[in-house]
């Protein structure tokens, strides 16, 4: 089974509660991300965070080593994250994570921010702190 890490697990990755140390877990035991999600991951550590570039590019580090699969977003991934926000709804920058999720094979998507239980051409979405 390979999982697609949605940015908000990197997020929470970062703090010291419960939630935190389960998304370091998760992030240990492997799973692809996009480069979305990076630039997504260091968006929020520098304006909710307010880490310097120094502290985000160590975070960075962290992350690249941990999860050694990042994905590009090229035309074809933007392509069919129109579609997909298209045909199912979502907001394009969710459909682009799902499109990264899909095109690297992946079987589910981790994450907390979208509909869990859904299915989107055998992408399962997953919130990983549900029960």
């Amino acid at each position: 089974m390979t999982a697609f890490l949605d940015t908000n697990l990197l997020v929470y990755a970062q703090g010291t509660d419960a939630k935190s140390e389960m998304a370091r877990q998760i992030i240990l035991e492997g799973g692809v991300i996009s480069v979305q999600v990076l630039n997504e991951f260091t968006s929020v550590l520098r304006r909710k965070f307010s880490m310097s570039w120094d502290e985000i590019t160590e975070a960075l580090e962290d992350v690249k080593i941990a999860l050694d699969n990042v994905r590009p977003i090229g035309l074809e991934t933007h392509s069919a994250a129109v579609e997909l926000a298209r045909e199912h709804g979502f907001s394009f920058y969710d459909a682009l994570i799902i499109a990264a999720a899909l095109e690297a094979g992946c079987d589910q998507l981790l994450t907390e921010d979208m509909q869990a239980g859904r299915r989107i051409e055998g992408l399962a979405i997953v919130n990983p702190f549900a029960g």
